[in-house]
């Protein structure tokens, strides 16, 4: 069963504001904001604004984090506070968590490749391989958690955090563990993630936010990319 929820999103961040917005029809595609979009097919996508991850992060830590790592945390914390989950020595080895990502620290990798070409090797951060890798975000997750079970990543492509959470179905199922957070993390808005995505191909290239996502339309070209973080708290009932 899901015992808690939590949400990083660019129509709300926390359950609440989420589905307030999906009540309310409101559309998280705008014009991109992250970079300089001039040479760029593609205009669109689903920024999340007025994020500040040291709400729920200590700024110390954060500033050695990759954007998909802040979201991971803040969507997990949200999740456990959802389930009124206390995670304790007494329980923490039957916790695990399981989180699904398709890149990792894209931004991390693209702003040292910039700094490596223009700087020199010696500028590049000791910090730029622990905010890259993408199991990292489920490595600080249950670092700022206390979770002392099974720490994983899926990658599958788009199939990642679903990959994770029915991994965690089949866990507690044969019984391995109590309680699972699974879900998946993703901040790919950049230059490089959408530029590679524009040259598969594979993403919208509407300059229009209403007529961007859609799937089912005779219209459609394509997808649009977005960022965020989305986390369940599951246990056998």
């Amino acid at each position: 069963v899901v015992t808690g929820l939590g949400i990083v999103s660019p129509i709300g961040i926390g359950v609440e504001n989420f589905w307030k917005s999906i009540q309310d029809g409101v559309c998280g595609i705008g014009k991109i904001e992250s970079f300089d979009t001039t040479n760029f097919k593609v205009k669109v996508a689903g920024e999340i604004k007025n994020y500040d991850p040291t709400e729920t992060i200590n700024k110390k830590d954060a500033k050695r984090m990759d954007r998909f790592t802040h979201f991971a945390i803040t969507a997990s914390k949200l999740a456990v506070a959802d389930a009124n989950l206390e995670i304790h020595d007494q329980n923490a080895d039957r916790v695990g968590i399981y989180l699904g990502n398709g890149i990792g620290g894209l931004i991390t990798i693209e702003e040292t490749a910039g700094k490596l070409m223009t700087k020199g090797v010696d500028r590049i951060s000791p910090f730029f391989i622990p905010q890259s890798i993408s199991n990292l975000a489920a490595g600080n997750v249950s670092i700022e958690l206390g979770i002392k079970g099974s720490c994983l990543t899926y990658n599958t492509a788009c199939a990642s955090s679903a990959s994770a959470i029915g991994e965690a179905f089949k866990d507690l199922k044969c019984g391995y563990h109590d309680i699972i957070l699974a879900g998946g993390t993703e901040a790919t808005i950049t230059a490089l993630g959408i530029g590679g995505f524009q040259a598969m191909t594979a993403l919208c290239e509407s300059h229009d936010p209403m007529r961007a996502s859609i799937p089912f339309d005779k219209d459609r070209s394509g997808f649009v990319m977005a960022e965020g973080a989305a986390m369940l708290v599951l246990e056998t009932l």
